[in-house]
């Protein structure tokens, strides 16, 4: 059995290869600058928790992780596209973004939006190129679900809606689940169907990630307070104003959840035989530092 280091390791040599060769021979030369801009954020580094938990939910449910390599690679391509778009002017207005500069920093406004266009529409034809075609149809309903209205996309305009004033703990959760939980979700059930997974390893992937993302956004929002901007890559402390958990529960009160959220996720794992990795996964993004 693998070590989590170990897996990580060997799925991020593996995707990173893969990710660089996504646009190889595909764009016309008149469409140069625009392939550039996507492929600047796409290849920009970070976490790459998203696909590794495909990677992961696919090797649980006794799948081939290498299957999973086009459902990895798409939600990358939408979580990318959702970074390009929240650091925009009209949105965040960040000037950094994994220690580089953003996408509208480096290429302009207009460039950065059609980016981030052309990385969330080239993600579902990849679904569909490269997975077989039940397995591409179930992948295309989970994304699609988890980055739309009722997903990312509804988080982001709840947050927008909600700047001006303070919000309740539900308007938090809410937020929350949509903005970052859904994606987490989706990542967990898109490598479930990519192995092969029955509608109940679905349901306890989906709960898994759940929580996961739940715990994975509170402590995001306690390392804005507590972080180092060299190590998260972007400035802290951007986050002051806004409807986060540190604003709504204090860092103590944070620390819990984040304990307590982290423990039902890795209880929503009892349903497979062996999720060992999944399971210390859990754990080490509750005490993650970037």
């Amino acid at each position: 059995m693998m070590t989590l280091n170990e897996a990580w390791q060997s799925h991020n040599l593996r995707f990173e290869e893969e990710l660089r060769s996504v646009f190889t021979g595909y764009a016309d030369e008149e469409l140069k600058a625009l392939f550039e801009s996507m492929s600047y954020s796409l290849n920009a580094g970070g976490k790459r928790l998203r696909p590794f938990l495909v990677s992961l939910f696919c090797r649980t449910c006794g799948g081939d992780p290498e299957a999973a390599l086009p459902a990895a690679l798409a939600i990358e391509m939408v979580h990318t596209y959702s970074l390009i778009h929240d650091d925009l002017p009209a949105m965040d207005n960040d000037d950094y973004r994994r220690g580089k500069l953003t996408n509208h920093k480096v290429y302009g406004e207009a460039m950065a939006i059609l980016a981030g266009d052309g990385l969330l529409t080239d993600a579902f034809r990849l679904l569909c190129d490269r997975l077989p075609a039940e397995q591409a149809l179930s992948c295309v309903r989970i994304l699609s679900a988890a980055a739309g209205p009722n997903g990312m996309v509804g988080g982001q305009a709840l947050d927008i809606s909600a700047s001006e004033r303070a919000c309740t703990e539900k308007e938090v959760l809410a937020i929350q689940s949509r903005k970052t939980g859904a994606l987490i979700v989706a990542a967990c059930q898109m490598g479930a169907v990519c192995g092969g997974g029955n509608r109940e390893a679905l349901d306890a992937a989906a709960a898994y990630g759940s929580h996961l993302g739940l715990a994975f956004q509170i402590r995001d929002d306690m390392l804005d307070v507590i972080g180092s901007a060299e190590e998260l890559g972007k400035p802290v402390g951007d986050d002051a104003e806004k409807n986060t958990f540190v604003k709504l529960y204090g860092l103590d009160r944070c620390a819990v959840l984040v304990e307590a959220e982290t423990d039902k996720a890795v209880r929503a794992l009892d349903f497979f035989p062996e999720a060992k990795l999944l399971t210390e996964l859990a754990g080490r993004m509750a005490v993650r530092n970037k």
